[in-house]
């Protein structure tokens, strides 16, 4: 046991409220040792985050350690954790020079005010206090760089709202790394980011695991970046650890039922769906999207004194979508796959091009559409947000969140149809009806994610523009979820566009596929010529990168 740095002993973890207690860990028990990879896997809602969340006593209220150990082993002596309060200057300290955190959801762990290098900054002398302003400022370029993050010496200065999903996380990865932390937790760290650059943050942490001798504790549903990473896993189901060992153990002969069920979810998504109907493009008529020649520019200015220069966010991009068809849009982070979506619907305005939406007898050019509020329009388009955190109000509960479009955009429904519409989609997307009266703090990232994609459908519209709809959640929930709305489409006619950067689920639910990079189209069209047979290098990267349920081979 010498090597090893910190002992779960026996942990209990709850959350009490007035109408019941939820008890989310119970009688977990796994040790870290220096300079390995425990990963932690399970389907949403099994406790992981909780979890990591009770080791940094960083729980959400009311959530409450009941009992159990976290021996955190330093120089020789070990300190249990659970003794101190969240508060206390000891607890702080540990946080600050023992641990480090990668959380889920970058746009909650940066602050909006700040620009990224300040925040890096603030990190960095707190660590060391010796440390002076132009060092600290030169070492945050440094990182920024080590992640990958183009044009340092300007990005410094940017503010979150002005990043992509993938350049966020990586900023907070950077934060995470300028402590240079005896134990890195990392919560979902790879979800926003595309493949390519997913790789490149994986080398990154084997690289400073190796310079440093760091332990990594890495919660994640995705099993091929396990199979790649780690060096022991820890497997959770309902808040239980039911099977943990060694890597190549867990892959090959995993032993309990839940575990096997992981495994074979994984290979389910390497394949098309069996639900998916053959999209028949003789009948397709009249396309429900025509997106002609479309340029979306930002106004950039690097420093203060220098002339403003024009980012080409989307270059001239021309795409059709039919009624009841699946289209995947998959890229790089920044390749404008997000705006791309935003300017169809309207959020962010293309500078110049056309957007037509055509249904039945209406026809509308989006492009220079003005909505007037509660327009009955916004029933038949809907978005399903890329960061479910920030696209939910913390002060609605599940069933007011999912129930608004309803009670704002279909007003012919009575209260009674509204009330009923809302119980069986909550029970649709795997959300218990015990749920309805709780807040978004109270879920999992990938439960908050399923309450999302529940408010986008509620309006059964004609177009949805999935933006990285199924990042957040686990690879059996993802592909129930893919399978429900392939249900949903088959039911209604529904219009898919799906931006993601996960390879598989484009493979698994799309009919079609358009490939990005810095702006412009470089590939499109079936899955069958697009992700079997790519032509472009830049696909072939980018299908290259994604890692694979398969252990290397033994040395």
């Amino acid at each position: 046991m010498s090597d090893v740095i910190l002992e779960v002993k026996n942990l209990n973890v709850s959350f009490p409220t007035t109408m019941e207690t939820f008890h989310a860990v119970k009688d977990v028990s796994f040790d870290i040792r220096r300079g390995e990879t425990l990963s932690v896997i399970g389907e949403s809602g099994s406790g992981k985050s909780v979890t990591s969340n009770a080791i940094l006593q960083i729980l959400n209220k009311p959530g409450r350690i009941d009992s159990g150990e976290i021996m955190l082993h330093l120089d020789g002596s070990k300190v249990d954790i659970t003794n101190y309060a969240p508060n206390s200057i000891e607890m702080r300290k540990i946080r600050c020079f023992n641990f480090s955190l990668v959380s889920q959801e970058p746009m909650s762990a940066l602050s909006p005010v700040h620009t990224v290098g300040d925040q890096i900054k603030e990190t960095l002398l707190l660590v060391d206090s010796g440390l002076n302003k132009e060092t600290a400022h030169q070492r945050a370029i440094e990182l920024l760089e080590q992640v990958m993050l183009p044009d340092p010496k300007n990005f410094i200065n940017k503010y979150s709202f002005e990043l992509s999903g993938g350049q966020r996380q990586r900023v907070v990865i950077a934060m995470a790394m300028a402590s240079r932390p005896d134990i890195l937790i990392a919560d979902e760290p790879t979800t926003a980011l595309d493949v390519t650059t997913q790789a490149e943050i994986l080398r990154l942490f084997a690289k400073l695991q190796e310079e440093t001798g760091m332990a990594i504790l890495f919660i994640t549903h995705d099993l091929g970046v396990v199979a790649q990473i780690s060096d022991r896993v820890v497997v959770m189901e309902k808040g239980i650890v039911v099977e943990k060992g060694d890597v190549r153990q867990i892959f090959e002969a995993p032993e309990h039922p839940y575990t096997i069920k992981l495994m074979e979810a994984t290979q389910r998504l390497e394949r098309s769906s069996q639900y998916k109907k053959p999209f028949d493009y003789g009948t397709a008529g009249t396309p429900i999207l025509d997106v002609q020649n479309v340029n979306k520019q930002f106004d950039v200015r690097k420093d203060f004194w220098k002339k403003k220069e024009i980012l080409k966010a989307v270059d001239d991009v021309s795409l059709t979508l039919h009624p009841g068809e699946s289209l995947g849009i998959v890229g790089e982070s920044g390749s404008g796959k997000s705006t791309l979506g935003r300017a169809v619907l309207g959020m962010s305005p293309a500078t110049s091009g056309n957007i037509k939406y055509t249904d039945g007898e209406t026809a509308l050019e989006l492009s220079d559409y003005k909505r007037p509020p509660r327009d009955p329009l916004f029933a038949d388009l809907r978005l399903i947000f890329q960061d479910p955190w920030s696209s939910l109000n913390p002060r609605m509960t599940v069933f007011e969140i999912i129930e608004e479009p309803l009670t704002k955009l279909r007003t012919e429904l009575s209260n009674d149809e509204r009330r009923q519409r809302v119980r069986d989609m909550m029970e649709w997307v795997g959300l218990p009806a015990s749920f309805s009266s709780r807040y978004p703090h109270a879920f999992s990232g990938g439960q908050r994610q399923r309450i999302v994609i529940a408010r986008a459908l509620i309006t059964r519209p004609k177009l949805v523009i999935a933006d990285e709809a199924t990042a957040a959640l686990d690879v059996s929930l993802r592909a129930q979820v893919l399978d429900l709305l392939i249900e949903f489409q088959n039911r209604y006619g529904t219009a898919f566009v799906l931006i993601t950067h996960d390879i598989a689920t484009v493979k698994y639910f799309c009919d079609r596929v358009v490939v990005l990079k810095r702006g412009q189209i470089v590939e499109q069209g079936s899955i069958e010529e697009v992700i079997e047979n790519p032509q472009q290098p830049y696909t072939q990267t980018l299908i290259n990168a994604v890692p694979k349920v398969e252990l290397p081979p033994v040395a």
